[in-house]
């Protein structure tokens, strides 16, 4: 992969083009988002001033915190008021009570709740009202330039996505796809990666059933997780400290559709471990 965005890509429905490059651009020069801004816009001057002319086909992968906060969903916890559930996950955990309580808030369910001999702080594995199971209901302190606030993630990822797909469409005339991502723990599997949360005509997966393997062999069973791989590969570039929000992937062979993160959840029935 290389940090140079040179490459034209036009969305495509030929599954065989052989492609031999990907190239993804971190866009620079993003001001800190304040509730209220216009990211779109933002995106489009730091493109501007970057000389980065975006290509038909080309895909933005945007870190919620940026849209969470131009959308305004920052809790500042002092005005939260814990509830007794809250208070007792706090005790048991030996987490902010205010905090749980915005856990909570943004949760369906609690999962699981744990707290290992060797940590200082406990861990709460929650359903969040999207679908999505992570830690703490993605309710997150960092990145947040006021001390006692958390952000959390927007209310509708998927029409945050379409938004701003749409007034980067119209403002440059080009084709174009969006994925907004959040960070997420892996069951079974130690580290974090970038996972879709929001998405604008980028296919969440690509069925190639019916297909056929380098060795000719029909495809039977493979659905890949193009959203997920785009925002897993978006981590290479983000980072906590970096303040690299939006990134433009440019030669990825897709298709625009009409497209959800919610298809990347699984279905509670073909849950093998509940």
């Amino acid at each position: 992969m290389n940090q140079a965005s040179t490459a034209s890509s036009e969305p495509t429905t030929d599954q065989h083009t052989d492609r031999q490059s990907i190239h993804i651009q971190a866009v620079t020069g993003i001001p800190d988002i304040k509730p209220g801004d216009d990211l779109a816009a933002e995106i489009l001057i730091a493109l501007k001033n970057m000389q980065l002319p975006l290509a038909h086909g080309d895909i933005l992968v945007i870190a919620h915190k940026v849209v969470s906060k131009a959308e305004g969903q920052i809790v500042d916890l002092a005005t939260v008021t814990p509830s007794a559930e809250a208070l007792e996950i706090a005790k048991k955990l030996n987490k902010d009570p205010a905090k749980v309580e915005t856990v909570l808030r943004e949760s369906s369910q609690i999962v699981r709740t744990s707290k290992r001999a060797d940590q200082d702080e406990g861990l709460i594995i929650a359903k969040h009202r999207l679908g999505f199971i992570c830690a703490n209901a993605a309710v997150d302190e960092s990145n947040v330039d006021q001390q006692n606030h958390v952000i959390l993630l927007p209310k509708d990822p998927d029409a945050s996505a379409r938004s701003i797909c749409a007034a980067l469409e119209q403002a440059t005339g080009k084709k174009l796809g969006v994925v907004i991502t959040d960070t997420f723990g892996r069951p079974w599997r130690m580290g974090l990666v970038n996972v879709a949360i929001g998405l604008a005509k980028v296919p969440a997966k690509v069925d190639m059933a019916g297909e056929t393997d380098a060795y000719g062999r029909e495809l039977k069973v493979t659905v890949p997780a193009l959203a997920d791989e785009l925002a897993a590969a978006s981590g290479l570039l983000m980072s906590k400290e970096g303040k690299k929000p939006v990134l433009v992937f440019s030669g990825v062979q897709w298709t625009p559709r009409a497209s959800s993160a919610q298809e990347l959840i699984r279905p509670t029935g073909e849950d093998l471990f509940k």
